[in-house]
């Protein structure tokens, strides 16, 4: 059992008290003086879903003794509930999200606890392929909660109306495909790119620039999509060449990548999503009350340039803020509840009782591989192997500028669809916007 996770997040939400933090503080963050308490403590964690079943909270407390009060806050908000806290100095939560795009401002700021001052996370990470998304300057902020990557889907009915039968491994292939679906009348636009100048374009690019062979920033944060030859460079063509040739609907210049997993691909109204979210099939295309294509979705390695590509990670983490009150019990709240077992049991491999309402796909392999092989998880095998081989999208971590980059990366992609500005000069906007924070954070 999976669910959709939160998508089309809004990246600029921080930027501004992010700024003016690091602007009054000078980057030295706050400080933590929590308790060593475990046994008696409660603890409270700020989630974004409804908490484990009853039963199993229930449980960790007669373990441990540490008590849970979990309180439910929609993902924006809960954003800024941390910057909030964190910039006042002021107790919010033990326990609450780290989003792999925000951890190098989490890091350069240092509102959340390394993760190895109270967890083994090099055990953890053997066994959690997107650890690295939630490193910043060699440090852990948040261990893995779940482990959304990025995928390919296509509709195999639509493709076998075509002639398609075997499915393609390469992008040139792929866009043939598309082509052929297309020229033989089956559907107009087959292709799902969310143009809308939101956080999906950005990472819909991301995942199309691996596909294409290359990354976007370097290890430093400089950026690797200038010249026309670079891989970033021909995934922004792509797209945009896409929608110029027929093949992405007209509309998607305003659609999200949300709208258009709901209302294209779940309703046949395309063939394919090149970069589609992890557990959807699951969780929404074979879900009848959200879907007219039951069973005729597929994940697929997402087609590169010579073969199969990495599928970038996409995960939230969870973390301990700097101003818990008990960062131990913390700790061990987190280490139970991102354990195999549990993980299992929240995603429904061991019945109905025991799942916490919309938990995403697991974060460990262990775990995948037990759903798996329960038939719990709707092409298991398939979501097991690009997970281990996903990648973090910034390999040494987002940098603490992320947001203004994501935010140039999407409005100048969006006017280049629109036909505003050139290709070009969109990627040379982006590419600016890199190298000026690169200079500013030197």
């Amino acid at each position: 059992m999976t669910f959709m996770r939160k998508v089309a997040k809004g990246s600029a939400l921080l930027a501004g008290a992010l700024g003016l933090t690091m602007a009054a503080s000078g980057c030295s963050g706050s400080t933590g003086g929590g308790s060593d308490q475990i046994e008696g403590a409660t603890i409270t964690v700020a989630w974004m879903t409804d908490p484990p079943p009853q039963a199993a909270l229930d449980a960790f407390t007669d373990e441990t003794g540490i008590k849970v009060k979990w309180t439910v806050v929609d993902w924006d908000s809960l954003q800024t509930k941390i910057a909030a806290a964190a910039t006042s100095n002021t107790y919010f939560a033990d326990v609450t999200d780290v989003d792999w795009s925000r951890v190098g401002q989490l890091g350069t700021l240092g509102w959340f606890y390394p993760m190895s001052d109270y967890l083994d996370v090099d055990k953890m990470e053997q066994d959690m392929p997107q650890m690295s998304s939630f490193k910043s300057d060699g440090e852990v902020y948040g261990i893995p909660f779940d482990s959304s990557y990025m995928v390919t889907t296509v509709n195999k009915a639509i493709f076998e109306e075509a002639g398609i039968t075997e499915m393609p491994t390469t992008i040139e292939q792929y866009t043939k495909d598309l082509q052929q679906i297309k020229d033989k009348g089956v559907l107009d636009t087959p292709l799902n790119i969310p143009f809308a100048a939101a956080e999906g374009l950005s990472t819909y690019w991301y995942q199309t620039t691996a596909a294409f062979g290359g990354t976007v920033l370097d290890d430093e944060g400089k950026p690797q999509f200038s010249s026309p030859d670079s891989a970033g460079y021909k995934a922004a063509e792509w797209m945009v060449q896409a929608l110029k040739d027929g093949l992405v609907p007209e509309g998607n210049i305003n659609v999200t990548d949300s709208q258009g997993m709901q209302k294209l691909m779940a309703k046949g109204s395309v063939a394919s999503t090149f970069s589609d979210y992890s557990g959807n099939i699951g969780s929404l295309y074979d879900v009848p009350a959200s879907s007219t294509v039951v069973d005729e979705v597929q994940y697929i390695p997402t087609p590169g340039v010579s073969g199969p590509a990495t599928n970038l990670g996409n995960p939230d983490g969870i973390g301990i803020p700097k101003q818990a009150k008990y960062p131990e019990a913390a700790a061990k709240f987190i280490e139970w509840v991102t354990s195999t077992e549990n993980q299992v049991d929240f995603a429904g491999g061991s019945g109905p009782d025991k799942v916490m309402p919309h938990y995403p796909s697991p974060s460990r392999l262990s775990a995948m591989e037990a759903l798996t092989e329960s038939g719990e998880l709707t092409q298991g095998e398939v979501l097991t192997e690009l997970l281990e081989g996903s990648e973090a999208t910034f390999p040494a971590g987002a940098p603490s500028w992320y947001p203004d980059f994501s935010r140039a990366v999407n409005t100048n992609l969006h006017a280049a669809a629109v036909g505003s500005k050139s290709v070009s000069a969109a990627i040379e906007d982006i590419a600016k916007t890199a190298t000026s924070n690169v200079k500013e954070n030197s």
